[in-house]
């Protein structure tokens, strides 16, 4: 060593002061140094941990949020469906209510204009009877002047189709179980309507209605059958045999 120009001694005292430096600076400031860089290590890697979940948590979160917005749509659609259909079922009940008011009105309306013209015909009946009963006379030369109650009381059974308080087209007709509908030229009195009834005793039903174009007599509709008695009728008849 010497030869080499180093003093043993003095190596040696540096080998142990390096390493005592050595030691010291292991213990001293390296191994803070490394537990320093672990700890750095695991705030970090702790650090991305946390932001991974908070990213899984805000996506989940978004997904939930997403979610909850598509259900409150579908619940607002729902809704909004169901509202427009109460509204449509409304208009329709309100439509449906408003045509069947007009529908009763009209119905009204034409039964009391009915009602009105079977009034004004019947109060006409004397007047028409008289009329018939004076171009009658006229005809045939005052013949009936004697005994103008008879020619009053033929006119009124040409005109009610009743005679005896018998319905002339009724005799030998059936109308059991059945509806019957009774047509004159002019409105029967109410004994002329219980006479009618009493030979259609067996129908379900009985009505009347007045049609002044018949000229006189009765059209009786039993069930699907057809009863013309009237003048009308009658004219029809005699103009086909003519030709």
């Amino acid at each position: 060593m010497d030869k080499l120009g180093i003093n043993l001694g003095f190596f040696i005292f540096q080998v142990l002061n390096f390493s005592i430096l050595a030691i010291l600076m292991y213990a001293w400031a390296y191994k803070p140094i490394l537990k320093m860089l672990e700890d750095r290590k695991n705030k970090v890697a702790q650090g991305l941990e946390d932001a991974r979940i908070a990213a899984e948590a805000r996506a989940n979160a978004e997904k939930d949020a997403a979610k909850i917005v598509a259900e409150a749509q579908a619940e607002a659609a729902k809704r909004v469906g169901e509202a427009s259909q109460r509204a449509e079922q409304a208009a329709a009940a309100v439509r449906a209510a408003a045509e069947e008011e007009k529908a009763r009105i009209l119905k009204a309306a034409a039964e009391d204009a009915e009602m009105e013209r079977n009034r004004v015909l019947g109060d006409l009946r004397p007047q028409v009877a008289g009329l018939a009963l004076a171009a009658a006379q006229q005809v045939i030369g005052g013949i009936l002047d004697k005994e103008k109650s008879y020619g009053r009381t033929l006119i009124e059974e040409f005109f009610s189709g009743i005679k005896a308080d018998k319905v002339t087209v009724l005799e030998g007709a059936s109308a059991s179980g059945v509806a019957a509908e009774v047509t004159s030229a002019l409105p029967l009195t109410d004994k002329e309507q219980d006479a009618v009834k009493r030979d259609l005793k067996g129908a379900s039903s009985v009505s009347f209605r007045v049609d002044p174009t018949i000229l006189g007599g009765l059209i009786v509709r039993v069930g699907d059958r057809i009863i013309d008695g009237s003048a009308r009728g009658k004219l029809e008849g005699l103009k086909q045999s003519v030709k």
